[in-house]
């Protein structure tokens, strides 16, 4: 990967074709019989695999077979300065793979990424740090690691500490901090270092509420009253919505979509599948969902039917089964569950299919997804997450120029009232 300091415009970065491939090996199946001739044969292209593992550049890998896998391929785009750039995608799409490119820990296989500024990555909980050193002591580590000179580190000190909140651990080995407290001073350190480019992989979900709301804060600041570049990948629908102006999806290590965030989450939603599911692996030595299913039809009338298979090994009693209905930001809007209803229930069952059936709902249109979970009386035994999406269509749209995300999920029939005083 080169870098270059002198690029023409306002970009600030620019990857183009840029391609990241691995090689991974499979462990090849034992025969029931082998012969000496198999085991002679075998021995040889161990001993000859890393020499070609070494021609062609790959990693060297243990088992019987190996496959090239690509985590990039050919993705191409530019970022100006000051831009807030959500990356976005399922597990597995590249997310990680290309900011640990951008920050220069992984070479690519292919391509070339141009950036100008200095970066701070914060790409894993308390990377840099050393768990025998104390809080105070990582801090001057860590900045220094992140291109703080000395000077800076020990003007800003009280200020990381303070954003970091572990004033009272500072002289405490960092291997007895919680993950929280880690993240918190890593985090404090990285948004310190004053960079032109921050970059920030999916560590916030280890804060707390409070934590996450002022890490965006600071983020928001850095970038709109600082003018910084900041790429951020979170799987929180919610903050990418709040802080990005601007949306990137990838899917299977290629690019799928570039554009205003809100296209870009309606991509991503796109993806995922839309109407059923099923568990991908069962585990039946315990009650499990089967299957998952939201009528189309009806959700474009305004309704909603929620269709769930179970299976037990053991008859339930009493059987407690739960749907929990979330806007595209990821954000619960209702749930209902047997218990909540005070419906009755067949009892001692094993094997069934329970329908949920809900007439006029007050939500604005848009895209949804459904969780549901299985249980007994006080225990659950299967939770099934974003089982199913569906897009919701209400009978009372919103008025031109509105949207759900600013007015909330729930639609609500209200009148205002004036009283006239001067």
């Amino acid at each position: 990967m080169r870098t270059y300091y002198e690029m023409t415009d306002n970009v600030v970065i620019r990857v183009q074709g840029l391609s990241k491939k691995y090689v991974i090996g499979h462990q090849a199946e034992r025969e029931r019989y082998t012969t000496l001739r198999d085991v002679i044969a075998h021995k040889m292209k161990s001993l000859a695999r890393p020499a070609a593992d070494f021609v062609r550049k790959g990693a060297t890998v243990a088992g019987g077979e190996s496959e090239e896998f690509w985590a990039l391929k050919n993705v191409m785009f530019e970022v100006k300065r000051g831009e807030v750039v959500g990356i976005i995608g399922r597990n597995g799409a590249g997310k990680s793979t290309l900011l640990k490119i951008l920050s220069r820990i992984t070479e690519p296989s292919g391509g070339r990424v141009e950036i100008k500024g200095r970066v701070a990555s914060l790409l894993e909980v308390g990377t840099g740090f050393h768990p025998e050193l104390t809080g105070r002591e990582n801090i001057y580590l860590n900045g220094a690691i992140l291109g703080m000179t000395r000077a800076e580190i020990r003007r800003k000190f009280d200020e990381i500490v303070e954003f970091a909140e572990v004033e009272r651990f500072l002289d405490t080995p960092v291997k007895r901090y919680s993950s929280g407290m880690y993240v918190r001073l890593a985090f404090a350190v990285a948004a310190h270092v004053d960079p032109e480019i921050l970059i920030v992989d999916e560590v916030l979900a280890v804060g707390d509420a409070e934590f996450q709301k002022k890490c965006l804060g600071k983020m928001k600041e850095a970038a709109a009253g600082q003018g910084r570049t900041v790429l951020f990948v979170s799987h929180n629908m919610s903050a990418v919505s709040t802080l990005c102006h601007r949306g990137i999806v990838l899917h299977r290590g290629r690019l799928h979509f570039d554009g205003l965030v809100e296209d870009a989450l309606a991509r991503y939603l796109g993806l995922r599948e839309r109407c059923s599911a099923r568990a991908s692996a069962v585990d039946l030595t315990k009650p499990s969902i089967l299957h998952v299913e939201v009528d189309e039809g009806e959700a474009c009338n305004g309704n909603l039917k929620i269709e769930v298979e179970f299976a037990s090994p053991w008859p339930l009693e009493p059987l407690l089964i739960g749907a929990v209905v979330y806007n595209r930001l990821g954000a619960p809007v209702f749930g209902l569950n047997t218990w909540q209803n005070g419906c009755e229930v067949p009892p001692r069952v094993r094997h069934g299919k329970a329908t949920l059936h809900l007439r006029d709902i007050s939500i604005h249109s848009g895209v949804y997804s459904v969780s549901v979970f299985l249980g007994e009386k006080d225990t659950n035994h299967d939770i099934l997450e974003n089982a199913a999406f569906f897009d919701f269509v209400s009978p009372e749209p919103l008025p031109l120029g509105l949207n759900p995300d600013t007015v909330g999920a729930m639609r609500a029939d209200g009148r205002w009232q004036f009283e006239i005083i001067g």
